[in-house]
């Protein structure tokens, strides 16, 4: 069975439990090609490319 706490968590504790917690923003890159912001390391959804190479056909 699980162990079950046996007094209360202090504010401190759990604020050092949570503070790897926190939300990062999302990091974007420019595409070499048409110079949208990206994803690193992925192809781009706007024109296709990934490394200088045409990989999708975008519509």
């Amino acid at each position: 069975m699980a162990i079950v706490a046996q007094r209360r968590t202090s504010k401190s504790r759990k604020g050092m439990r949570r503070s790897h917690d926190a939300l990062t923003a999302v990091k974007t890159a420019k595409c070499p090609k048409c110079g949208k912001p990206i994803k690193p390391h992925r192809v781009c959804p706007y024109c296709g490319y990934y490394r200088n190479r045409k990989v999708l056909d975008i519509k």
